[in-house]
């Protein structure tokens, strides 16, 4: 069995760390990346089914483009966390910045702790579920997927949404254009116990939750609704 392969960025340059993540010949199924120290992009575009582990603080668009791979990462997250991820998994043991999740296509991401403006922005088919609150304008312009928050989220909450899905625990500050509260049925309790347990969340109580989606009312330019574009 291949051991762990301990990468260490206060030793090896970030291009050198990427470049080896991507090496077809690489055995080793599961990597540390040691001191990453805050920098950027951080095991980006991997494309096989490997674990890594990001021990530390990483910046911006940490795991971006990630298929396959299952990602964690023990610290905080820049912006961009999981920017554009196709499959996989990325789970962040803190907080993440702005855009967490921005354009993601599949694959689930988790945030144990709070997540800035516009997480889950124009999300495309991605699961994010976010352990504390979320900050102004997420899930803006969200087309599929689901974005559940287990604390509160802030103003203009779904702007814009498409067929994407949220759900929250806590209050929203306000929702944005489009974006109404919608009926919690059977098949939407069973769908929010699934991905809260996939996140480790599975003792939340979904009677607690409000959905939100989209009214349809935007899909098409309408004149009349010049005042709500």
């Amino acid at each position: 069995m291949p051991e762990v392969l301990e990468l260490d960025l206060a030793e090896r340059e970030l291009r050198e760390v990427n470049s080896l993540l991507h090496q077809p010949e690489l055995a080793n199924d599961e990597v540390h990346i040691l001191h990453p120290a805050g920098a950027h992009s951080v095991a980006v575009a991997l494309n096989r089914a490997m674990r890594v582990t990001i021990d530390g603080h990483a910046g911006y668009y940490a795991a971006g483009m990630n298929q396959l791979a299952n990602v964690v990462i023990n610290g905080n997250t820049g912006v961009g966390v999981a920017e554009n991820m196709m499959s996989g998994s990325v789970i962040v043991h803190g907080n993440a910045s702005q855009s967490a999740g921005a354009t993601a296509h599949g694959g689930l991401l988790v945030i144990e702790g709070d997540a800035a403006a516009r997480c889950g922005i124009s999300m495309k088919g991605v699961d994010i579920v976010v352990g504390g609150n979320v900050g102004h304008m997420s899930a803006f312009m969200a087309q599929a997927g689901r974005l559940v928050v287990r604390g509160d989220a802030g103003e203009a909450l779904g702007d814009s949404i498409y067929e994407a899905r949220i759900y929250v625990r806590g209050t929203v500050a306000s929702l944005g254009a489009d974006c109404v509260a919608k009926e919690m049925r059977p098949e939407h309790h069973e769908e929010l116990a699934a991905l809260l347990k996939s996140a480790g969340f599975e003792e939340d109580d979904t009677s607690v939750y409000t959905r939100y989606g989209s009214a349809r009312q935007l899909y098409n330019f309408n004149v009349r609704n010049t005042d709500a574009y």
